[in-house]
């Protein structure tokens, strides 16, 4: 009996502590929704996509080198879903055989040796030029086309990615306007000066960039080109710490609780114009 009693007084005890800790526990607010994890969205009329920080840097580098080499936002698409598809936008170390980098590209295959290929931006031009010498890219379907780059034992995955590889690639080279959202709050940030490198590898002399502390100021050709570097730069959110962009009458800031949307900006800029501020 002393047994059975002393297993009955155990179990009440760990029965009261297990209550405690319930009781103990902070109670969500109702109605307030949870932060989301650090991601971005671009919304390009109906297409739309969303990648984690990581990938948004990513998708930049390979939208970029199009834009360097003066490719339609087309090869841009081709690229990011093709690169959706075989690491998921993530600059993999390693893969099938000996398949690594943003493309699954492979050394024995010809593509460089794994340190040249696990630079994003070489990487990205090796597929570029790949894919312009594959007969009517530009008119095949996003599928077909990154097929005949990649040569993938599955030919007909590429598809699945269409839709967001189109959003990405519209909004980074400027075709649409104010499509991207973002949220970092884990980013490494402090990156002024590697964000102007960027932009400067990209277009060159043909932007006028100024830094006054944490502010950047962009004079750009032609709108389009404005808002490809407004949304290049958030793309790069997490590595460089951008706080706002403005281009034209437009502003974005960043918040730390969600995905903040476009709104007019206070003081206007000049369509051309970018104003990117860091923290």
């Amino acid at each position: 009996m002393a047994i059975v009693a002393l297993a009955v007084a155990v179990a009440l005890t760990i029965l009261v502590v297990a209550v405690k800790l319930t009781l103990d526990r902070p109670t969500p607010l109702i109605g307030t929704p949870a932060v989301p994890g650090d991601q971005c969205t671009a919304v390009a009329g109906n297409y739309t996509g969303s990648m984690d920080a990581e990938q948004a840097g990513n998708a930049a580098i390979i939208a970029g080198e199009s834009i360097r080499r003066g490719l339609p936002p087309r090869a841009a698409t081709i690229a990011l879903v093709a690169a959706w598809q075989e690491s998921g936008l993530r600059n993999l170390d390693h893969g099938d055989r000996d398949s690594v980098g943003l493309f699954q590209q492979r050394p024995s295959q010809g593509w460089g040796s794994v340190e040249q290929i696990m630079d994003p931006w070489y990487a990205a031009g090796k597929f570029y030029d790949a894919l312009v010498k594959v007969k009517g890219w530009q008119a095949i379907s996003v599928n077909d086309a990154a097929q005949a780059v990649q040569r993938s034992g599955y030919p007909n995955a590429y598809g699945q990615h269409e839709s967001a590889g189109r959003a990405w690639a519209s909004n980074l080279t400027g075709e649409t306007q104010a499509g991207v959202r973002c949220l970092a709050n884990k980013g490494v940030g402090g990156g002024g000066d590697e964000l102007v490198a960027l932009l400067t590898k990209v277009w060159g002399k043909r932007l006028t960039i100024s830094t006054d502390g944490k502010t950047i100021a962009i004079s750009a050709s032609s709108s389009v080109t404005a808002w490809a570097v407004a949304q290049l730069s958030m793309a790069q959110l997490a590595a460089h710490g951008v706080t706002s962009v403005q281009v034209g009458a437009k502003s974005w800031t960043h918040s730390h609780n969600g995905l903040a949307a476009w709104r007019d900006a206070p003081t206007p800029v000049k369509a051309a114009q970018v104003v990117v501020t860091l923290r």
